[in-house]
């Protein structure tokens, strides 16, 4: 069997396993998944959810048993460092793991605008249940909040401020 790897287990990672499985890719390949995070795919979309109540098995696309149950070899917590396309392998923090095709599904990183003031603990992002268990650190003890960015993520955060307690502003640049 051929190795089939996929780098990311975000929401379209985990739609694109899906989408293979159905495919039949199993019948050709070995399918491995690695996910810098250690929760298996979750739904970034109702993450303010997690602030009341949900966790990151309410928020999971799957079962914890799905990816074993289809024959997905799931690595969590693997960051990969490198694609050594000569090789043929990834470099990650496990080690090098080889690949004749390779998907990668990483997703985007939050852009933080450099303001001054905003530094340490005080410039948070909304992106990951790590980054709500930061925010929600944060907000201990807190009256306001600030969130840069009015779009769905943005108002998603301001949104998740106020369940926390706080008076949420948002600052968005672009006009009404």
């Amino acid at each position: 069997m051929k190795n089939l790897v996929i780098v990311g287990n975000g929401m379209v990672g985990h739609h694109c396993v899906e989408q293979l499985i159905a495919r039949g890719a199993l019948e050709r390949y070995q399918i491995h998944v690695f996910g810098e995070e250690r929760q298996r795919a979750y739904d970034r979309v109702h993450l303010s959810e997690y602030f009341g109540g949900r966790d990151a098995d309410g928020l999971a696309l799957c079962d914890a048993s799905w990816y074993a149950d289809n024959g997905v070899q799931l690595h969590l917590g693997v960051e990969v460092l490198d694609i050594d396309r000569t090789r043929r392998a990834l470099v990650t923090t496990r080690g090098l793991q080889p690949y004749d095709r390779l998907i990668l599904a990483t997703g985007s990183y939050p852009f933080v605008p450099p303001i001054p003031g905003a530094e340490g603990a005080s410039r948070l992002v909304y992106r990951t249940l790590e980054d709500l268990d930061a925010i929600r650190a944060a907000a201990a003890g807190a009256r306001r909040g600030v969130v840069v960015g009015g779009g769905l993520l943005g108002l998603e955060a301001a949104n998740a401020l106020k369940s926390l307690g706080l008076d949420a502003h948002v600052v968005e640049f672009a006009p009404r």
